[in-house]
């Protein structure tokens, strides 16, 4: 039987503990028990790991021998923000299928009012994050950051690969850019950007081109935001794993 996995919430030596809604579902639901063993991450590595002591509060585990886990996909995904509902889902999905790290955007045709939100929701985008890397057995959490504008996102981007989901793209495909990219650097780390309902304004993609992003076509179907985000990232795992 798989055993159950937790990430934990603090790491000291040997030991790890789960607090807040962690220990109290383990503790409540579980009604976990000393003595009993589950999986562990700590520090982005996995452990098996035995209950010490048990509360609502904190359940304390010992650290055991350490066990094979997989990485996350050097993938960072740059996500315009659009309807939270849909945007969660992506975030959720996106956790799931491995990418490392999850920037939201402040493009040109955010929503103003999901613009001025998007601040108060990233710790709610955090949660889904962890719950999500809990239920696909992630060894990692993906890192969100805090929503930033598209000029700024570009300008801070280090990925020696950059692909561009375009609608007005026609010819080269994800999989054609990430091949070749693949055979020119010795890096896979990449960066993808996924625009908002409506796309990306002619300026937005005039920023683009000055800052070198490949841009690539899915096919010829319109994708919703959400749905071309797990499409392209499933694509570019087939590459980047």
């Amino acid at each position: 039987m798989t055993r159950r996995r937790f990430i934990a919430d603090q790491v000291s030596a040997n030991t790890a503990a789960l607090t807040g809604d962690q220990a109290f579902h383990l503790a409540r639901v579980l009604r976990a028990e000393p003595g009993q063993v589950y999986d562990v991450v700590a520090n982005g590595f996995l452990h098996r790991s035995e209950i010490i002591s048990v509360s609502e509060q904190e359940v304390l585990f010992t650290l055991h021998e350490e066990l094979e886990s997989d990485a996350a996909l050097p993938l960072h995904l740059l996500l315009a923000i659009f309807k939270f509902d849909h945007l969660e889902w992506a975030v959720e999905k996106a956790t799931e299928l491995g990418v490392a790290r999850i920037t939201p955007i402040l493009a040109r045709r955010t929503e103003k009012h999901l613009a001025l939100a998007a601040p108060k929701r990233v710790e709610r985008w955090r949660r889904i994050t962890l719950e999500a890397a809990k239920q696909s057995r992630r060894t990692d959490i993906p890192h969100i950051n805090d929503p930033i504008p598209l000029k700024l996102a570009l300008e801070q981007e280090t990925s020696p690969t950059l692909i561009l989901l375009s609608e007005t793209e026609q010819t080269t495909t994800l999989t054609t850019a990430l091949t070749s990219a693949c055979q020119i650097s010795q890096s896979l780390d990449t960066a993808l950007a996924i625009g908002p309902e409506g796309g990306w304004t002619p300026e937005e993609m005039a920023l683009f081109t000055q800052h070198h992003w490949q841009p690539v076509t899915l096919g010829p179907r319109i994708l919703r935001a959400e749905t071309a985000a797990i499409a392209a990232i499933a694509i570019a795992s087939t590459h980047l794993a």
